[in-house]
């Protein structure tokens, strides 16, 4: 048996986590890109054949992401040395031109098999990338599928994306064009959430030879791989307080996983040094950033939390509530995932503000009538939306829905503490990036919003309005008080 041993490092959803934190009562530093290249380097020095990928979404999530528009994170990126990278959602959320800018600075390949421009039949991105390793060719392939991607509708550049069943078809044609090259390990780097992988593994041929499937997207964080159709799967939660680690050994004469280990290693000094170099280089980032946006904007009366994007949080009804204000609308439904702290406050700098809210987007204002807001909150907060991988919203004071898991139905929906009449009409408020996706997200057309009167865009920028409503409103204080209730039984 002619056999290898290979080490395969892996990340997702970094989301411009760059910078180490002080955390428990050792008073020990967690996380960071100075601790992880750390210990990077040490498995690279301690194995033979170590590898390193990323799942997607390098980039957003950090002031210094936004402020340098995504250059800093390739920059610090090339500095770290990912042997391989797939694309997350959040590459495409300063824009498809800029994303191919971003991938041309890169020094390391850029892979997605299954997202075209419709008018030519043409591939965007480089499909896939095969590493030799010490005699072994293993293939990368990277996917993303239309569920995840739903930012590039706003981009007219983009002609189509493809589906979960196309993206097996994809996978199939890259691996029958290469079986004959002797591959020895097939690795598919997704972004397109751990249920999705589950799903895409069912669909694959065996004779296809797919190993691996290493994601991301959903964050989730796995006690040990799960095994489907004969595919490992596994991704390694969110930032970079930990790292996936495989430890495989691979058969050339069957071009099969023999033997692994897998271990979510949490990034500690415990584990490693820091990497000077690399600390010392996101430090120049950091500097120009603070000079700019180290100035207090306001002061809340406490911290306010967002701990989790499926449930109502007080920093989301505190933005829901000022959206409300300036817009004058019966029912603002904020994205739960346009506020990307877990906590904020009490003192409010400018930087903090643009770490929090990245996203500035418009707010559109339309009338419906109350049968289709009903119909809109019953799909917002039904269970298999609530997975990870949906979108769910945050809700203003004065509205209340309580939805019944158990008949899986919206018991009742009432909006300035009256129930909501089907007949009667109502005004709500959403940022560009839900109505360009109305129909997915909220299971309503824009013809069908617009039915009852023509939308109003009330703000090019939800940024402007929040800095305003904060710089003007000092001590501000949210409390989860049940907005959105979900009944068991």
């Amino acid at each position: 048996m002619n056999t290898k041993r290979f080490t395969i490092l892996h990340s997702n959803d970094m989301h411009g986590d760059f910078l180490a934190e002080m955390r428990g009562e050792g008073g020990h530093l967690i996380g960071g890109l100075a601790l992880l290249s750390g210990y990077i380097n040490r498995v690279r020095r301690e194995e033979e054949n170590v590898l390193y990928v990323i799942s997607g979404d390098m980039v957003q999530g950090s002031i210094i992401d936004t402020e340098y528009r995504g250059v800093s994170t390739i920059e610090i990126m090339n500095y770290l040395g990912p042997d391989v990278v797939t694309l997350g959602n959040h590459e495409f959320d300063y824009g498809l031109p800029h994303l191919l800018f971003l991938e041309r600075m890169a020094n390391f390949p850029i892979v997605n098999a299954n997202l075209y421009i419709k008018p030519y039949n043409k591939r965007l991105m480089r499909p896939y990338h095969i590493i030799n390793v010490a005699g072994f060719d293993i293939l990368f392939i990277g996917i993303i599928t239309e569920k995840v991607i739903d930012a590039l509708k706003t981009d007219p550049t983009v002609g189509t994306l493809i589906s979960l069943e196309d993206a097996s078809a994809e996978v199939g044609r890259i691996c029958n064009a290469y079986k004959n090259d002797d591959i020895d390990l097939t690795v598919l780097l997704t972004h397109i959430g751990f249920d999705s992988d589950v799903e895409l593994a069912k669909m694959l041929n065996p004779e296809w030879g797919v190993d691996m499937i290493i994601g991301g997207h959903s964050h989730t964080i796995l006690r040990t791989p799960m095994e489907v159709n004969g595919i490992l799967i596994t991704q390694a939660g969110v930032g970079t307080d930990q790292i996936g680690r495989f430890d495989i050994v691979v058969d050339d004469d069957t071009n099969a996983i023999v033997d692994y280990r897998w271990q979510l290693i949490p990034i500690t000094d415990e584990v490693a040094e820091p990497d000077q170099g690399l600390h010392d280089f996101i430090s120049t980032f950091k500097e120009e950033v603070d000079r700019k946006y180290n100035t207090i904007l306001s002061r809340f009366a406490t911290v306010l939390t967002h701990p989790k994007r499926e449930e109502e949080t007080a920093l989301g009804n505190l933005v829901a509530d000022a959206l409300a204000e300036y817009t004058e609308a019966d029912v603002v439904m904020v994205g739960s995932g346009s506020i990307r702290l877990k906590e904020l406050g009490p003192v409010l700098t400018l930087g903090n503000f643009i770490s929090c809210f990245p996203f500035d987007d418009t707010l559109t204002r339309f009338t419906l009538t109350g049968g289709q807001l009903k119909r809109i909150f019953a799909h917002v907060m039904r269970p298999e939306n609530r997975d990870g991988e949906g979108e769910c919203y945050q809700v203003n004071r004065g509205v209340r829905a309580v939805y019944n898991e158990a008949t899986r139905e919206l018991e009742s929906l009432h909006v300035r503490g009256k129930p909501v009449d089907s007949e009667a009409l109502y005004t709500l408020v959403l940022q560009g990036y839900h109505v360009n996706n109305s129909s997915v997200y909220l299971n309503i057309t824009y013809d069908e919003l617009s039915a009852h009167g023509k939308p109003k865009v009330v703000s090019t920028s939800v940024q402007d309005v929040l800095q305003e409503y904060f710089r003007n409103n000092q001590n501000l204080n949210a409390k989860v008080e049940g907005r959105l209730v979900y009944k068991t039984a």
